[in-house]
């Protein structure tokens, strides 16, 4: 068995010093690590991961490594993969299976090699990882306690295994943190999105007509982030709750055919296939913009695009140029992937030492738990309360304890209300 394939393990040192800035600014997985160090909780435990495989993950996979456990990686989205930090994780004796610009028969042959590892815990990103062995390697299945999920969309489709009874083992939804959904999916999506489209692009957002396609935690950081850079942000949505929310936060809400018509920009955020779609491109102005945010390279209709155009040319990094038969010019980012990951680096560090604070306690949680049910597990709250502690207390930031009086109040029913 192989122990690792990267594109390049020349880029190791700059790899190692990615990491090194990451950590800097990831004090809460810097806590867990040390704690992890001393108590060896993974101790004969091989984990396997199919995540994205940039420095904040491999903080994460140091804080793993420290507590005793066998890693195996995968990367979680063909275009994500920093290959300086892939070649560093490979000499940190992780055995990693990621480089950038994977086909996607290469991409299920990295996961694979994970599986070949016979891991006792999963943590996935999409849940790639869960559906390849419980479909095609089902021999691993009995060797698995249980795993983890990062992402939205991946906890839809372990809910969906769920409903039908095809889950054969415990997941905890890393995703429905409280400390991972309002700060990775709100902050660092939004952040990271507006960075990857202005990356690809170099465009002035001010003064543009900016649509987001759905407004889940994702959406509304990403509306939030181009508000602030000066563009006019419209919202669409199938939801009722949350195209009220987004109207309510001063929003033009309309339906993506409508938006089709004015939009400059579109982000689809929805973990949804074929959102923008042949009726809607054919609608768009000149020169507008397309990308998604929100699951693989889906949303966007790229087939369609293709039918519609006579011509396609790149014209710079992560930007290709699309000719309809009309004249009209639509650019698409990064092949319709993810362009936060693909066109920019991802969340910022200090966003994901939550979400991988979270990864780190849950698979020990798994470890240590006897027996769990084959269901999708909300995180332990005390793990969720534990992670923003960790945080405040990085951040130097000190909140207010309750008074035994006002505990009384709150948990008892004596002491009326006036």
């Amino acid at each position: 068995m192989e122990d690792y394939k990267v594109k390049d393990q020349n880029l190791a040192s700059k790899g190692f010093l990615q990491i090194e800035w990451a950590s800097k600014h990831m004090p809460v997985l810097n806590q867990i690590r040390k704690k992890f160090s001393e108590k060896k909780p993974f101790k004969d435990v091989t984990i396997g991961a199919c995540l994205h495989v940039t420095k904040e993950t491999a903080v994460l996979v140091d804080t793993l490594l420290a507590g005793g456990a066998k890693v195996a990686l995968c990367g979680s989205n063909p275009l994500s993969t920093q290959d300086d930090v892939a070649a560093a994780l490979a000499e940190k004796d992780v055995q990693v299976y990621a480089w950038r610009e994977q086909t996607t028969e290469e991409y299920y042959w990295c996961v694979g090699k994970v599986i070949d590892h016979k891991p006792t815990i999963t943590l996935d990103d999409g849940a790639d990882l869960v559906s390849t062995i419980h479909n095609k390697r089902t021999e691993a299945l009995p060797n698995v306690k249980g795993g983890t999920e990062e992402t939205t969309t991946g906890v839809l489709r372990l809910r969906a295994m769920e409903k039908t009874g095809s889950l054969k083992y415990p997941i905890i939804a890393v995703n429905d943190a409280y400390t991972k959904y309002l700060f990775d999916n709100r902050y660092g999506t939004g952040q990271s999105t507006i960075d990857g489209i202005l990356r690809a692009t170099n465009t002035l957002l001010a003064g543009k007509n900016f649509v987001v396609c759905g407004y889940g935690w994702c959406g509304k950081g990403i509306a939030m982030r181009a508000e602030g850079m000066g563009a006019n942000v419209i919202v669409t949505e199938v939801n009722p709750l949350r195209a009220l929310e987004a109207a309510m936060n001063g929003f033009r809400v309309m339906p993506i055919a409508e938006a089709a018509t004015t939009g400059d920009i579109f982000v689809t955020t929805t973990g949804d296939i074929n959102v923008i779609r042949k009726e809607h491109m054919q609608k768009m102005k000149n020169e507008a913009i397309l990308a998604n945010s929100g699951h693989f390279n889906v949303e966007i209709a790229i087939e369609e695009l293709n039918e519609l155009a006579v011509s396609k040319r790149n014209i710079r990094q992560n930007l290709d140029e699309y000719t309809l038969t009309d004249g009209r010019k639509l650019y698409l980012l990064a092949d319709g992937r993810l362009v936060n990951l693909a066109a920019a680096e991802g969340h910022p560090s200090e966003v994901m030492d939550m979400s991988f604070a979270n990864q780190a306690f849950s698979t020990e949680y798994i470890v240590k738990t006897e027996k769990m049910p084959p269901k999708v597990h909300p995180v332990p709250k005390e793990i969720d309360e534990t992670v923003a502690k960790l945080k405040l207390n990085a951040m130097k930031i000190e909140i207010d304890k309750l008074t035994d009086e006002q505990k009384n109040y709150l948990t008892t029913w004596e002491m009326g209300t006036i």
